[in-house]
């Protein structure tokens, strides 16, 4: 597995199209996740899909589809940018809901906030209208492997 995903990443990043590795995660692919660079960036979508709703009366994406949404998005900023050679492992996910996810196109953004050896600790924000009002922001850790040596 470790050799495919950094195949995948090779190519991603000569392309610029992160579809293929996306491919590769079940969960990525049952909730519609996309993921372009903007310059040094990652930028993350999660486009409106009625199988994501949750509160159909308003209609709101389900609590647990953007939670997924924003984790998923932290372990691929990290895989991307750390040049690990496995998919980083989650210690701990902290959640705060601003706003209802509405029935429509989501974003997120990550930062990486504080990198150690083995622990990497993101910053993730996820909005819909406007990046200035996010509809909900997470922290989480992520246990990392060290990267390969070429």
């Amino acid at each position: 597995m470790t050799d495919m995903i950094k195949d995948q990443l090779k190519q991603a990043h000569e392309q610029g199209d992160y579809a293929p590795l996306l491919d590769m995660i079940p969960y990525a692919r049952l909730i519609g996740v996309e993921c372009s660079r903007v310059g040094d960036e990652l930028l993350f979508r999660l486009p409106a899909n009625k199988d994501n709703i949750g509160n159909p009366l308003l209609p709101a994406i389900h609590g647990g589809v953007i939670a997924g949404f924003m984790e998923l998005s932290a372990a691929l900023h990290l895989l991307i940018f750390t040049g690990s050679p496995e998919v980083p492992k989650i210690i701990d996910f902290s959640l705060d809901y601003l706003r209802a996810g509405h029935f429509r196109d989501t974003w997120a953004r990550c930062q990486v906030a504080r990198q150690g050896r083995r622990v990497a600790n993101v910053a993730i924000t996820a909005w819909q209208s406007t990046e200035a009002e996010p509809i909900a922001t997470a922290r989480a850790h992520f246990k990392i492997e060290e990267p390969l040596k070429s």
